[in-house]
């Protein structure tokens, strides 16, 4: 049996999340749940959206899976997803980005992984005001960050058989900063000859995801551009209501959809529940049940393919639960 922390979340959260629970507990996987909340609503009673009793879970389980948790914007409290990367040192955020059956996209043949630095850069939070009228906030890059995260892209990359990776940076400005990833990254590819290895300047990749996705393979990126090249990547394959995560670390895991609480739907059974589904797939395989992973992978794929059951962000009429309860059906049909 496995025990998982499970964190709804705010928003949305709570609707996807109990949809990704009762996919996953169809299959029959054995899984016991632990159930904490964090976000906003915990702010009056313990002080802040992220309580140590929820950090205490994860620890305790090593693997949670959590819904979106609102940010406030330019105030208020530190987000919840940089405090948890960074207590539980989750320094792998992973984001795979693939081409998925009947989703609009004008993509076709998009496989890409995304390999996100996550403890560290310009999401450190250091940052201060200088005067009245100025701000500073300072990046940071380090040696043993930048090799850890290049090790965990040649890893994956060789144990999914995929064939070459690519360092994302902006080196030709940043000289010391994405001078010292780049060259970590480079110590760590001569370890690998059998993965070819190249790099491409941020702002260049953009332009050549958009217009040649299917010429990449694994992308390894320090933290802020991981973030914004994980989104545009989703957006080749339908969007953030597909697009799964993975934050990972020695000691935990916590899996997560992509995309925000989305509050002005919350409460509507109008979300999209498949990034969190999927993320629960991601789930099951970092838990070793490869073969619940793949009955979800094809209870989705068989909706996806019919049409009959998609959220409106995916060109269809269905409700969060209507398309929850099409999959589950899926599942025991093929049990």
């Amino acid at each position: 049996m496995h025990k998982v922390t499970l964190i709804p979340g705010d928003g949305i959260g709570p609707e996807i999340t109990e949809a990704a629970r009762q996919v996953i507990e169809a299959t029959g996987v054995n899984i016991q749940w632990e159930i904490v909340e964090a976000g906003a609503e915990m702010i009056p009673r313990y002080g802040k959206p992220l309580p140590d009793h929820v950090l205490d879970s994860i620890r305790r389980n090593k693997v949670a899976l959590k819904g979106p948790v609102t940010t406030p914007v330019g105030q208020g409290f530190r987000s919840v997803n940089v405090t948890l990367r960074q207590e539980l040192d989750l320094y792998a955020n992973l984001r795979p980005a693939r081409t998925i059956p009947n989703i609009p996209s004008r993509y076709q043949g998009v496989d890409l992984l995304v390999v996100r630095e996550n403890t560290e850069d310009l999401y450190a939070g250091v940052e201060h005001r200088v005067g009245k009228d100025a701000a500073e906030s300072i990046k940071i890059i380090t040696r043993e960050a930048s090799e850890r995260i290049a090790r965990f892209a040649f890893e994956t990359a060789r144990r999914q058989g995929r064939k070459k990776v690519t360092a994302v940076h902006k080196a030709n400005i940043m000289k010391l900063t994405d001078g010292l990833f780049l060259e970590s990254v480079r110590s760590v590819a001569e370890h690998y000859p059998q993965i070819a290895y190249e790099e491409v300047i941020v702002d260049a990749m953009c332009m050549k995801l958009v217009q040649e996705p299917e010429n990449y393979d694994v992308l390894v990126l320090p933290n802020l551009y991981g973030d914004i090249v994980s989104d545009l990547c989703a957006g080749l394959v339908g969007g953030l209501g597909v697009a799964p995560g993975a934050n990972i670390g020695l000691e935990c895991a916590v899996f997560e959809a992509v995309h925000g609480s989305a509050p002005q739907i919350a409460g509507q059974n109008l979300a999209n529940p498949l990034a969190i589904i999927l993320s629960g797939v991601m789930m099951l395989r970092h838990l070793g049940e490869n073969k619940y992973a793949a009955m979800i992978e094809d209870a989705v794929n068989g909706v996806l393919e019919e049409g009959k059951e998609l959220t409106a962000d995916l060109g269809g009429t269905a409700t969060t639960r209507s398309m929850t309860e099409e999959i589950i059906k899926r599942i025991y049909e093929n049990r």
